[in-house]
């Protein structure tokens, strides 16, 4: 394996880039408008889909918007840097974390049937506490633009590595084509486009992964050995250093990416209730498959000994950089090329979706509760877009991708305890809640900054998890959570 022998395929042209994401675009806009014409015709249908997602859309969707530019390309980084560990500590945690929504949906779609977000679930569990409710608002917001520009950043790292096009013109095309067509349907549009867009990572990335296989003499077995001989603790997934490194924080970023992020919450409030569990345990388990077939490319990268220079700079373009240069027919680099823009579109257009969500209960509803339904609609699609123009101008000033992932996880982290136990402890106060959160951040981070990722992280998870405690164990007082149907402050339906 010589990296010698790596050649960009002829026919990537910047035109066939810019075709494939105006044309994915415009196919989707199509769906959008018929969405819009049979089932939105307000803003609850607009946000909730009028909890009518079923098993099938609701597998499709929640997989889709877990699949996002970190799923297909950080996990062959991963695996690039740290060999089989960093194979192991991306892909196990990243199944589990969806799972580990079930127990807490199920309580909040039992006590709380008719909510929207997970900020309104505090305003009314922390008797209507708009400290409390509004920094989760704040965190949510911050969460989700985070999730908008990653994606962004991961299309742009695409389409510049496989095609001759700027990055910067790939950020500014995304943003538009996807809240054009997104700006229509909401989370309808989000669902179904999803579902489509889960097939579309699925089957192609299975079929272009065996495809880079048969172009190496001697195929999987030629990369393990070429690996081993050079570095054998590559082959290992008892690495301690990858777990330091990054393992354990990504574990905890990706289950408070999932418990503490709307992107989720959204859809459990629109799931049919008695799909709830089935969905989420079903969209962890179908997850799997798809980060072990893609991050393994990190080891062909590995096997022909590239380096970040090699692939630009940033290590998480080793994948759409292999695809490009193995020579592999042009039908199966576009093949992979749609997989990863529907990797990125949907997560954007999901995450764009749980921010109209907010916007429109936990922001306009809550401090402008006279607003009529037609400023509100008009209000909650604008939102969209201003937060895809926000995400793109933070993308275009050029931070480091693998950076933005694990500050996002790392902010995300120190409301995972907090938002658990206000769930599952009666005595949680609102003094521990806004307390954990706040002071983990300030001291976490911190700690973050001086000695690395591990001690900042599992900072963030102990101060946030025992200022709560001790709050609630000095108070006498403990919340019925029978009271938050009859509290819930926002019901759109009505």
């Amino acid at each position: 394996m010589d990296k010698a022998q790596l050649a960009l395929s002829p026919g990537l042209t910047a035109g066939l880039g810019l075709t494939l994401m105006i044309g994915t675009g415009l196919v989707f806009l199509a769906i959008a408008y018929m969405i819009k014409t049979r089932l939105v015709r307000n803003t609850h249908d607009f946000i909730i889909s009028n909890r009518r997602i079923g098993l099938g859309f609701g597998v499709g969707s929640v997989i889709s918007v877990w699949t996002w530019a970190m799923a297909v390309m950080m996990s062959s980084a991963m695996t690039f840097q740290w060999g089989l560990s960093g194979l192991f500590w991306f892909v196990v945690p990243n199944g589990f974390a969806v799972m580990a929504v079930i127990p807490l949906a199920k309580v909040l779609r039992k006590r709380m049937p008719a909510g929207y977000t997970i900020s309104q679930f505090i305003f009314s569990r922390f008797e209507k506490s708009r400290l409390a409710s509004g920094v989760v608002t704040v965190t949510m917001i911050f969460g989700i633009l985070l999730e908008i520009l990653i994606n962004l950043k991961g299309t742009a790292v695409v389409m510049s590595t496989v095609f001759p096009i700027d990055w910067r013109l790939a950020t500014l095309l995304t943003v538009a084509v996807v809240l054009a067509y997104s700006y229509f349907g909401g989370l309808w549009t989000s669902v179904m486009t999803g579902t489509i867009n889960t097939w579309m990572i699925t089957v192609p990335s299975a079929i272009v992964v065996v495809a880079v296989f048969s172009m190496i003499d001697g195929g999987a077995t030629t990369v393990l050995n070429t690996v081993g001989a050079a570095d054998p603790s590559k082959l290992s997934i008892l690495n301690a250093d990858a777990a330091a490194g990054f393992g354990i924080t990504l574990a905890f970023g990706l289950l408070a990416a999932t418990v503490a992020d709307q992107t989720f919450w959204q859809k459990v409030w629109a799931i049919r209730p008695s799909q709830v569990g089935r969905t989420f345990l079903w969209s962890g388990a179908l997850f799997y498959p798809i980060p072990i077939c893609l991050g393994v490319l990190g080891l062909v990268g590995l096997g022909y000994g590239l380096t970040a220079e090699d692939v630009g700079g940033d290590i998480v373009a080793v994948g759409p950089y292999l695809v490009s240069h193995m020579g592999l027919p042009l039908v199966l680099v576009i093949a992979y090329v749609l997989a990863i823009l529907a990797a990125c579109y949907s997560t954007i257009d999901g995450a764009s979706s749980a921010l109209s969500s907010i916007v429109a209960v936990d922001i306009v509803k809550r401090y402008a509760p006279t607003t009529s339904e037609s400023r509100l609609f008009y209000i909650t699609k604008l939102s969209m877009l201003v937060g895809g123009v926000v995400a793109a101008v933070i993308v275009l000033s050029g931070a480091d991708f693998t950076s933005l992932v694990l500050t996002t996880y790392a902010l995300k982290t120190s409301v995972l305890m907090p938002l658990v136990l206000a769930i599952l402890w009666p005595r949680t106060t609102t003094l521990g809640f806004v307390g954990g959160i706040v002071l983990s951040i300030l001291i976490g981070m911190t700690l973050r900054g001086i000695y690395g990722e591990l001690v900042g992280t599992l900072s963030i998870v102990a101060i946030s998890a025992a200022v709560v405690v001790i709050a609630g164990l000095l108070s006498k007082r403990a919340f019925d959570m029978g009271d938050l149907g009859v509290k819930q402050a926002i019901n759109l339906e009505s």
